[in-house]
């Protein structure tokens, strides 16, 4: 099976534009992405899928592969798409551009979850309530073959401070063959996705399963300049 890797990167962002140009350490945040990505091993290509000039240029001159995609593409799902529409890869696996550390090993499960499903996704067991009750933290529960049941901003499955025993927290990386990809694109927004603004709501909705692969990884996402320093921390310790 060829999977290819594919990094959506938009230069804009609300609270913090250039994000993927931002220097950690002496290089891009998109290097860093790119280079844990091509470290997995696992993939026939890796693909920044960007809509700015200034990021495939970065992408070249460290001797990644950038492809341009249309500005008025809204999601990352679909810049995907863009980019291995016309492609002769059976599936995919789209990484966040805003994960400097992504393990390598968890690309690595998840590229070889699609051997078997159809959809792969990931999840870690938090035990934090904090992070439970937070409609910034996703939740998925899962039937006794890790295929996710649900996923939610709300704290599922519910469970009062006194009795709670932890959950498993959603992990933003995703693979699919191209047919599910296809799906996905053409099918359009399901009332049940934009009530959550969760986007994997669409393939349960459409009674596809997600198969959720578990990991130990813990996200540490750039969303704010702020979150540079607290990288550049990590890398050193």
């Amino acid at each position: 099976m060829r999977v290819a890797a594919v990094i959506p990167s938009r230069y804009q962002s609300s609270r913090f534009p250039g994000k993927p140009l931002a220097r950690i350490a002496g290089r891009s945040m998109i290097e860093r992405v790119y280079r844990r990505a091509a470290a997995a091993g696992c993939f026939a290509d890796v693909i920044v899928a960007t809509d700015d000039e200034r990021i495939r240029v970065e992408v070249a001159g460290f001797g990644g592969n950038a492809e341009m995609t249309d500005r008025t593409i809204e999601s990352g799902t679909e810049r995907v798409w863009a980019v291995v529409e016309k492609k002769d890869f059976d599936a995919v696996v789209n990484i966040q551009g805003d994960e400097p550390l992504i393990a390598e090993e968890l690309l690595g499960d998840v590229c070889r979850a699609l051997g078997t499903d159809a959809i792969v996704s990931a999840a870690r067991r938090n035990d934090s309530y904090e992070d439970f009750r937070s409609p910034h933290v996703v939740k998925v529960v899962c039937d006794r073959q890790d295929r996710a049941l649900f996923f939610s901003r709300a704290p599922i499955p519910f469970a009062a401070e006194g009795s709670f025993n932890g959950f498993l927290q959603h992990i933003g990386i995703y693979g699919y063959t191209k047919e599910m990809l296809r799906l996905f694109v053409t099918s359009g927004s399901v009332e049940l996705e934009m009530k959550e603004n969760l986007e994997q709501l669409r393939f349960l909705f459409l009674g596809r399963p997600i198969r959720i692969v578990r990991t130990d990884f813990v996200s540490h996402g750039v969303d704010v300049p702020q979150d540079i320093a607290r990288i550049e921390e990590l890398l050193r310790s």
